[in-house]
């Protein structure tokens, strides 16, 4: 473990730090993401990913807490001590605990899900707001879903938001990425039943079976799903809308249809 002290917003490693929060091109171009907070980090690290720089304030982050975090780090982490003035100037957000973490990234691909028996799984398509993403796989983490998949993904799947908004659940549920073509053939060969939420042509959720292999697809609030999915889909579902509009937000209709099929499955 090499240890050092930073106490400049002009040092070279928090500028790189600033830009990796910032800039999807540098997340991608570095494969470096960040993770703040101590909760967050331990979900990220029990996930495996591995972490190449700990930023540390002392003055926040208790000896240890620090200790137990350090434990699941490998031997070779970098750790940068900085001071409350700087931390406050470098964290995404308030009241983190005093730790960000630089964490290396890694390709999510279908092919890297471990599938069990009747898996369930939730796939969002062009879904844009990193915060509704987040959202969504609070849900997923919360129902106990095997799996979420991103089609299309129109924001990088290490946006601070998304990590933010998911509170860790983006480490700790299976993700992937892909296209919703990739998607539907790997659906279709792992023989997991394809639901589509979209208000034409459908059944009301709760009178559709969930409890064998069932993906959820969901897509934008203002578009809904492409064609693509209408027609690869072996059922439509859609939820009962009471008042004058006509649409949920994509993370309250996804925890809907999660919690009825976990229902269904514990009935």
């Amino acid at each position: 473990m090499r240890t050092e002290t930073v106490t400049s917003a002009q040092n070279p490693k928090i500028k790189e730090l600033l830009a990796l929060q910032e800039k999807s091109r540098t997340r991608r171009e570095k494969s470096l993401f960040i993770v703040e907070g101590r909760r967050e980090l331990e979900h990220c690290l029990h996930a495996g990913f591995v972490p190449r720089t700990l930023f540390i304030c002392p003055d926040i982050l208790r000896p240890e807490e620090a200790e137990a975090l350090l434990a699941l780090c490998p031997d070779e982490i970098q750790v940068i001590e900085v001071p409350e003035h700087l931390y406050d100037r470098i964290a995404y957000r308030g009241g983190t605990e005093g730790v960000i973490a630089e964490i290396c990234s890694k390709k999510r691909k279908l092919e890297d899900l471990v599938l069990k028996k009747n898996p369930l799984i939730i796939v969002l398509e062009s879904v844009e707001k990193p915060g509704n993403l987040g959202a969504v796989l609070r849900s997923a983490d919360a129902a106990g879903a095997d799996a979420v998949i991103i089609c299309d993904p129109l924001t990088d799947l290490y946006n601070p938001n998304l990590i933010r908004s998911s509170i860790g659940a983006i480490f700790s549920r299976q993700v992937a990425a892909a296209s919703s073509e990739e998607t539907i053939h790997w659906l279709k060969a792992n023989g997991i039943r394809i639901l589509t939420a979209q208000l034409q042509d459908s059944e009301w959720y709760y009178k559709t079976p969930m409890t064998g292999g069932t993906a959820i697809i969901m897509g934008t609030e203002a578009t809904g799903l492409t064609e693509i999915w209408r027609k690869a889909a072996d059922a439509h579902i859609k939820i009962p809308m009471l008042g004058e509009l006509d649409s949920l937000n994509v993370s309250v209709s996804a925890a809907i249809l999660l919690f009825e099929a976990v229902r269904q499955r514990n009935s």
